[in-house]
């Protein structure tokens, strides 16, 4: 059950955490991937974001986290216009947010540990707050045991489950998930989703973009779909 904070956060007229106005992306080439979008998601929100490959769902979480800027349009979160912030002031604003990546961008000469504890160190986190942080987070997606392991010696699906351990270990209020169960099998999938759902429940706002409709069946959460560079409502 969700906190009565966040129930109150969701009534109209709550300021929402992540809003899009009028946002479009059109690259060198002229592909315009993003046309005249607008979103609002509010705190607590899970929102899943699908379309086929290739339709610009990439581009939307990079917009989200200031990796890419809009062609026109605003882009803002907790307040903060992400659109027109750099350098120090866009990475303090990424310090409340998670990125999950398909491709686990994970350091291959580092352990597991090292890892998930690199984002608290270049935080510039104490050593103490990183180990009191380290091992329960680990412990969340089942994978404490492997804290001495590196990336090579994990499977698809555990590689996942650390780059998830890496996007919560500072308790984001936002995690966004870019095709997380791209590379798994379902079992795996279910396994993601079930961990995405249970941040969700601890009151993260969740942003998940994928192709996969077998996942999004697995949830009876929010639906939109990018078409030709427009959002749709599939299910809300």
């Amino acid at each position: 059950m969700r906190s009565p904070e966040l129930i109150l956060s969701r009534q109209q007229g709550s300021e929402p955490l992540i809003s899009l106005h009028h946002v479009g992306k059109t690259y060198p080439n002229s592909c315009s991937c993003l046309v005249d979008l607008d979103l609002q998601v509010h705190q607590g929100d899970f929102l899943f974001i699908t379309g086929a490959s290739g339709a610009g769902k990439s581009t939307l979480l990079k917009l989200l986290y200031g990796a890419e800027v809009p062609s026109y349009g605003e882009v803002f979160f907790a307040g903060q216009p992400v659109h027109k912030l750099k350098g120090d002031r866009l990475a303090r604003l990424r310090r409340s947010m998670g990125i999950v990546f398909q491709d686990y961008k994970l350091i291959e000469n580092r352990t597991i540990g090292e890892n998930v504890a690199f984002v608290l160190w270049a935080q510039g986190y104490p050593p103490a707050e990183i180990q009191r942080r380290l091992r329960p987070t680990l412990n969340l997606v089942g994978l404490e045991h492997k804290i001495h392991s590196f990336p090579r010696q994990l499977s698809g699906g555990e590689q996942q489950r650390v780059s998830l351990a890496r996007a919560i270990i500072n308790t984001p209020s936002l995690i966004l998930a870019d095709e997380p169960t791209g590379n798994l099998d379902p079992e795996n999938s279910r396994l993601i989703l079930q961990l995405l759902q249970q941040m969700n429940d601890l009151g993260a706002t969740v942003v998940v973009t994928t192709h996969d409709q077998s996942l999004v069946k697995m949830s009876q959460q929010p639906v939109m779909e990018l078409y030709r560079g427009k959002l749709f409502w599939v299910r809300k």
